[in-house]
């Protein structure tokens, strides 16, 4: 028996000398990575506790998942068979090059294969088919040529099937009718061609179909119905024919239906409207030759129409207006006539979520509603090109011509448009007008450009009184919140003319005050120096600038809201939403750090300002970076809500999607490659998002312990805790429950 043990012992031993010695080959061929650090000969009898090495308890390589590492190199020098126990390989994201090797179907235990977003080239290895256990497989993003294998229909228990992104050509799709377990299946941008995929037919749970930007041609097959589990579906950018197909309506869960980019023709069926989950409709530029059917109006669920580009004709659905969660609605370049609905109580202008909003080359006609992009999150309308109306007042928050230009009957009050009352006049006595006005300035032109030539110094001077005082003239008149709740004159009296005991803080910009109003709304006060040393008069400005031209464009929950802003004598002033608890640096180090700020209560906070950069890198267009995350940049509401504030240093990414810059920012907070590559991109407002999490969570600044972490293997040396370094004001989190992995896995993938 004790001779079993041995042996046992002896080969579980020899097993995992095995697995480390082929892990330390493989990483002796790759280019030099720091994230394989830790694969070490130092600590090789210890290879489970490498990055991104998973063992069982008797010490076999079950996982390998070391993705989005920036791992160069090859596959070539894996060597597949010493790793018979392992059930899930990870190395998506990396730069990984050459073939898949034909080898890694000795891996007859795996189940998840991911080895997307890399540049793996040649064929799809058949021998992938062998993996008889396998449940996901992407390879994703890559650049793989020629037919995909007929082999891998052998994959019976494969859930996720993901070749998207590859220049794979026409294969025989019969083969793959033996998959019917597939969920999510995924062609997107290849090379392929033919009908309709008929083995697609046979999975019955697919969940997401993704067949996009190939060269599919003839009708959509309207046996794609029986499909009753689907909830994605996308066929744009294809060459299909024959119309949408009515009894898509029978697929009762769809959330997402896009046709774009192909040649269907006939109507938009009115039985969409039993699609009571839909939330994005894309039909653009499909030849559609129908009116839009009021009984969309019922899917309330839709927030994003997109049917652009086609032949619709008739009146824009009233019905439209019950589409309280609608986003973006573009509708341009078609045949579409009559009025926007408006003046009734349930107007489109009380879409409460709508951002974009585009109906430019139709035959729309009447009045824009007067109280049109008014709901605060209205950022882009496109008229132009219709026969529209233009009522008196400002109707939007961009009221730029190229938004109405091409409408003949335009008329406003609007900078180069003609008033409305003029344009109801006899066309006659218009021209007469023009005449007599044209003589008139004929006879004068001479005179007044003698005196001009003699009052040229002087007319400099008088210009620039004239500006200051129109300009003092409009702040004390200007209307700061929308809805006309107070002025500037309201706040210099709630401040005793900004005196020093309204003043509740200091920064590097300007000084804060705290202003109650006579209406009972208590709002905060920036005001900067505008006349100062020159250099520091154009960093006051261009930070003034900066905080109008993000926070104007921004609306979010998490973002400090602007009030108003103005320019007067020698200060600007920028006016924002009050919060009680002030900055969250003073909360953490102060008393309430430990009296008020559990654990719960900074996760709340965390996720606040996650949900606010998340909102500034992906929601706005172009993107926002902020450039100075740091913990007196976070306010407090009464409730610990946090307030991104301060986007003084803030940039607007152009399409390449970085910049270079001058360096801003705090140190101590800033990414490290700034200090050399001078470039920013959103990952450096990420990287000060993390040292803020780490700040909160350890009730001090991080520096010292980013310093004393070089690398992974001498932290593992240090025996560095979790506990060690979260705040010791209070009493650390209770452990999570024990959870095993790969249940986890599988509850996430399906």
């Amino acid at each position: 028996m004790s001779f079993l043990l041995i042996l046992t012992t002896f080969l579980v031993a020899t097993s995992a000398q095995t697995e480390a010695d082929a892990l330390l080959k493989w990483k002796k061929s790759l280019y030099q990575s720091a994230a394989l650090a830790s694969w070490s000969t130092r600590n090789s009898t210890s290879h489970c506790s490498w990055f991104g090495i998973t063992c069982d308890p008797a010490g076999n390589v079950v996982q390998i998942s070391v993705q989005s590492s920036s791992i160069n190199g090859t596959l070539d020098s894996l060597n597949f068979s010493s790793f018979s126990n392992l059930v899930s390989l990870n190395l998506s994201d990396n730069i990984l090059q050459g073939s898949i090797p034909s080898g890694i179907s000795n891996l007859s235990k795996l189940n998840s294969l991911d080895l997307g977003t890399n540049s793996f080239g040649n064929f799809v290895p058949p021998e992938i088919g062998d993996l008889s256990e396998l449940v996901y497989l992407s390879l994703f993003n890559n650049n793989l040529v020629g037919p995909v294998p007929s082999q891998l229909s052998r994959l019976s228990k494969v859930r996720h099937f993901d070749l998207g992104h590859n220049h794979l050509n026409n294969t025989e799709y019969s083969n793959f009718s033996a998959m019917p377990s597939v969920l999510y299946l995924s062609l997107f941008l290849n090379n392929l061609t033919g009908f309709f995929p008929q083995f697609i037919l046979k999975c019955t749970n697919l969940t997401y179909l993704h067949l996009s930007q190939n060269a599919f041609f003839g009708p959509i097959p309207a046996s794609l119905a029986n499909l009753s589990r689907l909830r994605e579906l996308h066929l744009g950018t294809n060459n299909f024919i024959g119309g949408i197909p009515s009894v898509l309506s029978l697929i009762s869960g769809l959330r997402v239906l896009e046709l774009g980019d192909n040649s269907l023709g006939g109507p938009l069926p009115s039985s969409l409207s039993q699609l009571k989950f839909l939330e994005r409709l894309d039909v653009t530029n499909a030849r559609i030759n129908s009116t839009i059917p009021p009984e969309l109006g019922v899917c309330t669920n839709l927030n994003y129409i997109h049917l652009a580009s086609n032949q619709l004709s008739g009146p824009l659905p009233f019905t439209f207006v019950n589409l309280t969660k609608m986003r973006l609605f573009d509708i341009n370049s078609n045949n579409l006539s009559g009025e926007i609905p408006g003046h009734l109580p349930d107007s489109l202008s009380q879409l409460p979520n709508l951002y974009y909003f585009s109906v430019f080359t139709n035959n729309l006609t009447g009045t824009i509603p007067p109280d049109f992009g008014r709901n605060g999150m209205l950022q882009h309308v496109d008229l132009s090109y219709n026969s529209f109306f233009v009522p008196t007042g400002k109707a939007f928050k961009d009221d730029s011509p190229h938004a109405y230009v091409g409408n003949p009957g335009l008329c406003g009050d609007f900078q180069g448009l003609i008033s409305c009352y003029a344009a109801n006049k006899n066309s006659h006595s218009h021209h007469k007008i023009l005449i007599l006005v044209f003589l008139l300035i004929a006879g004068v032109v001479l005179l007044l450009a003698i005196i001009l030539a003699i009052l040229v110094f002087s007319r400099k001077k008088r210009v620039e009184k004239i500006e200051i005082e129109r300009a003092n003239k409009d702040v004390t008149n200007s209307i700061w919140e929308r809805d006309g709740k107070f002025s500037f004159s309201d706040i210099v009296n709630a401040t005793d003319n900004f005196n020093e005991v309204f003043c509740i803080g200091q920064g590097e910009f300007g000084s804060v005050y705290k202003a109650e109003l006579s209406v009972g709304q208590v709002i905060a006060v920036k005001r900067i120096q505008a006349q100062d040393a020159e250099d520091v008069q154009d960093i006051n400005k261009k930070s003034f600038e900066n905080e109008i031209r993000a926070l104007t464009e921004v609306r979010h929950r998490n973002i400090v809201k602007l009030h108003g802003f103005c320019l007067s004598g020698d200060y600007m002033y920028l006016v924002y939403e009050y919060l009680e608890k002030g900055s969250f640096s003073d909360v953490l180090y102060g008393s309430q750090g430990e009296r008020e700020l559990d654990w719960a209560m900074r996760v709340k906070v965390i996720r606040g300002i996650a949900h606010a950069l998340a909102y500034l890198h992906h929601d706005c267009t172009p993107p926002i970076v902020h450039r100075d995350i740091k913990l007196n940049n976070i306010l407090l509401d009464s409730e610990f809500e946090p307030r991104l504030s301060d986007f003084g240093t803030a940039k607007l990414l152009g399409l390449g999607s970085t910049s270079w810059i001058s360096m801003a920012g705090t140190y101590g907070y800033m990414a490290p490659e700034l200090a050399y590559t001078m470039q920013f991109t959103e990952k450096c407002d990420v990287y000060s998002f993390g040292v803020v999490a780490l700040e909160i969570m350890m009730g001090q600044h991080p520096g010292d312990l980013l310093s004393s972490l070089p690398s992974v293997s001498s932290s593992l040396e240090n025996d560095l805790l979790l506990k060690d370094v979260l705040d010791q004001r209070l009493t650390p989190p209770p452990p999570p429950p024990p959870d095993n992995w790969l249940k986890k896995w599988f509850f996430y993938s399906r």
